[in-house]
């Protein structure tokens, strides 16, 4: 498994940058070789790439989301891979993504010497061109604001004003199989009842 991480700055809020990464049907606007993303649910979407000359098709889960902190994601067939994407306020107006992806090369073509090269300057070209794209914007194209829990967090004290979790190496074939998530967002909130008048006074 091959390990590659990359960060940019870009000059737009924290919550700006991180709306617009959770559009994925956007990628193919700044992410090279990248066809079409279709958004199947909440937490799955269906890939049509060009990888080291290869065209793939593949589907790729969310396994853990937080608003303006990081999406993590692995995909569910060949080609094996998983990542993460972290978002840290520098300022007001600054934001810097990480990404940090693992790789598993597969065939002969993505065994080449010079392939894990080709992927990190693709990985560093697609975050300079996601800079750009959000930049000349000014304001994201959408947003979804759900919260998908992590294995690790499940029953844990997350969201509670501890520290966040810090980012992890997210493994492939090395992560534990997860129960199927919770629908993702706060769900129905039920009215609340109104407040009992006091008992008049004798």
């Amino acid at each position: 498994m091959s390990t590659i991480e990359h960060s940019v700055d870009v000059n737009v809020p924290i919550r700006t940058a991180y709306n617009q990464w959770t559009q994925f049907e956007t990628f193919p606007e700044f992410m090279e070789g990248v066809e079409s993303v279709k958004q199947l649910t909440d937490t799955r979407t269906a890939w049509v790439a060009e990888i080291a000359g290869v065209r793939r098709e593949f589907e790729a889960e969310i396994t853990e989301q937080h608003p303006d902190e990081r999406v993590a994601w692995r995909t569910l067939d060949r080609p094996h891979h998983a990542g993460v994407v972290t978002f840290h306020r520098v300022g007001d107006d600054t934001t810097r993504v990480t990404l940090q992806m693992e790789y598993d090369p597969e065939g002969f073509v993505e065994q080449a010497g010079d392939w894990l090269q080709l992927v990190r300057m693709r990985v560093r070209g697609d975050l300079e061109r996601f800079k750009n794209f959000i930049e000349s914007r000014g304001g994201e194209t959408g947003a979804w604001r759900g919260d998908v829990p992590g294995p690790h967090q499940k029953g844990s004290t997350y969201g509670t004003g501890t520290e966040p979790m810090p980012p992890g190496t997210i493994g492939g074939d090395d992560l534990p199989p997860s129960p199927d998530l919770p629908p993702p967002g706060p769900g129905p909130v039920r009215p609340q009842e109104p407040p009992t008048p006091p008992r008049p006074m004798l």
